[in-house]
């Protein structure tokens, strides 16, 4: 669903839950970049510890599908104007942005690392040293690692410790996440924001931003699955235990419920998005067949426009949005973590807006469904608040600080560090 009309409307604080301690003070600037829109927020921490958002901008996509950037100058021209609307609003200039992973067909591993202590207190040196291992381990040509995530450690026969700093064992054992993508995709997400001036501090898997802003703490420890539908990838994220356990994204999105709508019905790709906001449903119901709605044709004069039945628009969705939860389904199941991901399913992003959604998820999945919006920001904007933008509101709680695992400890290996700014840098002299 793409109808997202920026108001410089600022709604009352309201949060789901109690502000979250931040890790991380200063200003903060973020970058959606997706196939249907890019946004930009900018947020600052309070003094009691919370996040006030005081820019936001965004943009109709263009140079990106899929994720991944098509066309250089086109995505440059939207970033530049996202970003300049929000520094605008910010009275303030952008340097580097957090930006979002949902390009390179990143991939989701667990590890199991062991390192030896010798009995001697454990350090925060140890610590560095298992997700340095884990690191090593996942290391494969063609591809980067983004996140290394320490999902809990064990100190000799002493499992289910949240930090072994100065606890004293022979052996550390840590079980880690690590989330990776094609390093070539990566390039071309760094050239784009050199293109636009910009450095990239951090790159943050778009499922698991989603997940920050979307789920509260009890559904994090208790487990849930959000599923993010975009406009052209489909993000999953398995939480549980209060971590982020697993993410997949598929090649899937609403704009292949427009383009199907576009061709099914020989209309005009803005007037099929227009027909799936205004008119779509992911379920039948008794009025579908009497109902007709004016589709004009392509090629034909304005005048030409023929009279479809809604039901022929529920038939054309239906299909697409039942393979979309399908595909989501066996990923799950493939992962091994149907149990650990409880009974909770979050629906979130643009698509997941269409209406019928969620009932048709509820039945697929044979789990609880809600939809998901971001929550815990202060002054989001109201034009923000709605699902399409729960990534970027995670981005910048990401930003700040929230979810990650011991955030003093800094856990990118020298040789890794800052693969994508080196990048920018690197290029950038030679633009």
């Amino acid at each position: 669903m793409n109808d997202f009309s920026p108001r410089r409307t600022f709604p009352p604080d309201t949060a789901a839950e109690p502000p979250r301690r931040l890790a991380r003070g200063g200003l903060f600037g973020v970058l959606d970049l997706g196939s249907t829109k890019i946004t930009c927020l900018i947020g600052r921490a309070e003094s009691d510890g919370a996040l006030r958002v005081i820019g936001f901008g965004w943009q109709k996509g263009r140079g990106v599908r899929g994720g991944g950037i098509t066309d250089l100058a086109d995505a440059e021209k939207a970033i530049r104007a996202a970003v300049g609307q929000a520094e605008d609003m910010a009275d303030t200039s952008l340097r580097a942005v957090t930006a979002n992973l949902s390009c390179g067909q990143p991939e989701s591993r667990l590890f199991n690392v062991q390192w030896p202590v010798g009995g001697r207190a454990v350090g925060a040196e140890d610590v560095q040293r298992v997700v340095y291992e884990a690191r090593a381990r996942a290391l494969s040509e063609g591809r980067e690692t983004i996140h290394a995530l320490p999902l809990g450690f064990a100190v000799d026969e002493t499992s289910d410790v949240a930090d072994p700093r100065g606890l004293f064992c022979d052996t550390l054992t840590a079980r880690l996440h690590i989330i990776d993508a094609a390093t070539s995709a990566l390039r071309n997400f760094g050239v784009c924001l050199s293109r636009a001036e910009l450095d990239i501090t951090e790159m943050v898997s778009a499922p698991l931003a989603a997940g920050l802003a979307v789920l509260v703490e009890d559904e994090r420890a208790l487990g849930a699955t959000v599923v993010d539908m975009g406009g052209g990838t489909t993000g999953m994220a398995v939480f549980g235990e209060g971590q982020l356990l697993h993410t997949a994204s598929l090649p899937v999105g609403g704009m292949h419920v427009t383009n199907d709508l576009a061709r099914l019905l020989s209309t005009p790709v803005a007037h099929a998005e227009r027909l799936k906001t205004l008119y779509g449903n992911a379920e039948p119901s008794p009025d579908d067949e009497r109902e007709m709605l004016p589709v004009p044709l392509v090629g034909e004069e304005e005048h030409q426009i023929a009279r479809v039945p809604r039901s022929m628009i529920v038939s054309i969705i239906r299909p697409r949005l039942e393979e979309t939860f399908e595909m989501v389904r066996e990923r799950l199941q493939a992962s091994g973590l149907s149990r650990i991901a409880g009974t909770r399913v979050v629906l979130t992003g643009g698509a997941a807006q269409l209406s019928g959604a969620r009932e048709m998820a509820a039945r697929i999945f044979g789990r609880q469904v809600r939809l998901g919006r971001p929550h815990g920001l202060r002054g989001l904007p109201e034009a923000a608040s709605g699902p399409a933008f729960a990534t970027a509101a995670g981005l910048l709680a990401w930003a700040a600080g929230a979810g990650q695992t011991m955030p003093d400890i800094d856990l990118t290996p020298e040789a890794s560090r800052g693969f994508v700014s080196r990048l920018v840098d690197f290029l950038r002299q030679r633009l």
